[in-house]
C-alpha cells in the first residue's frame, strides 16, 4: 500500500511541473496521431423517419362578419336586434365597455342620426349622444324643429351609432370592428325605416359610404342604406372648431328643405 508520504510527494511533484508550464500528460511511448485506424469507425445508425400521422381536426372559428349577418337578418324587430347585439361575442370592445349603447329616440322617425361610437358619458348611461356633443346635437335638431324625445314621427329623431360599445380611450374604431358591426347597422336602419339618414363624422361615412374626409363630403347628399344620406361634421368637431358651425347650419337647412319638400 502506498504510504501517505509518497502521495504527498507525488502531489508536490505535480504542482511543481504545473508551475514549470506543463499542461499535457503524456504516455511513456510516443503517439503518432497521423496514423489511420485499422478499421473505420462504424457509422451511427440513422433513426427511422417519423411516421406521419394525420393532424387532429381543429374546428375553425366562425367568420365574425358572416355570423353578424346571420344574427342581424334573423332579427324581426328592434328589440330582437338589440338582443342579437348583446349576444354577439366576436367584438372585443364588448369586454371593456360598461353598457351596450343601442339607440335613443323614436323608431319610425323621419330622420335617423348615425354617429360613430359611444364616449365616456354614453358608455355610462347606455344612450348615444348624451355628453357635451349630444347636448349640442339636441340644440341643432331643435333649430329645425326636431326633437329626439318627440312621439310625433314627423318631428322626432332617432339616434344610433356604428359601434354600440365604447373603444378604449375613445380611439377610432378599427376597420375589422366596423366590418363586424355593419350588418347590425344595416338591419338597424331597415327596421327603424327613416326617410333620411344623417352621417355624423368620418367613421359613419366610412361605414355607410366607404369614404372618409368629412370636411370634403359634408353638405353633399349621397345614398346609404337605400336612403338619401347627408354627411355632416360631428358635434364634437364643432365644439373644437366653432367657426365650422356656419357650415353645419347650412347642412341643417338642407335637411329641413328635404323634410319640407317631402
Amino acid at each position: 500500500m502506498e504510504s501517505a508520504t509518497d502521495t504527498r510527494a507525488a502531489l508536490a511533484a505535480l504542482h511543481w511541473q504545473i508551475e514549470l508550464g506543463a499542461v499535457d500528460a503524456i504516455c511513456d511511448a510516443p503517439v503518432n496521431r497521423y496514423d489511420l485506424p485499422s478499421e473505420a469507425p462504424a457509422r451511427p445508425k440513422t433513426a427511422a423517419p417519423p411516421v406521419e400521422t394525420a393532424a387532429p381536426h381543429i374546428a375553425q372559428p366562425s367568420d365574425p362578419v358572416a355570423e353578424a349577418q346571420h344574427l342581424a337578418q334573423a332579427a324581426p324587430d328592434l328589440p330582437a336586434l338589440r338582443a342579437a347585439l348583446a349576444a354577439y361575442d366576436h367584438c372585443d370592445l364588448k369586454r371593456g365597455a360598461r353598457n351596450l349603447v343601442f339607440a335613443d329616440g323614436t323608431p319610425g322617425a323621419r330622420v335617423l342620426i348615425l354617429g360613430e361610437a359611444p364616449g365616456r358619458d354614453e358608455d355610462r348611461e347606455g344612450k348615444p349622444f348624451v355628453g357635451r356633443a349630444g347636448q349640442l346635437l339636441d340644440r341643432m335638431l331643435a333649430a329645425i324643429g326636431l326633437d329626439r324625445h318627440s312621439d310625433d314621427p314627423a318631428r322626432a329623431a332617432y339616434i344610433t351609432n356604428v359601434l354600440p360599445w365604447r373603444p378604449p380611450q375613445n380611439r377610432d374604431p378599427k376597420p375589422e370592428e366596423i366590418a363586424m358591426m355593419l350588418p347590425f347597422v344595416q338591419r338597424h336602419v331597415a327596421l327603424a325605416a327613416p326617410d333620411f339618414v344623417i352621417l355624423m363624422g368620418n367613421i359613419s361615412c366610412q361605414a355607410a359610404l366607404g369614404k372618409r374626409g368629412i370636411l370634403r363630403l359634408r353638405g353633399q347628399w349621397d345614398s346609404a342604406f337605400d336612403r338619401p344620406a347627408l354627411p355632416m361634421t360631428h358635434p364634437a368637431y364643432l365644439l373644437r372648431t366653432p367657426l365650422a358651425k356656419r357650415e353645419a347650419w347650412a347642412d341643417l337647412l338642407s335637411l329641413k328643405s328635404r323634410l319640407d319638400a317631402s
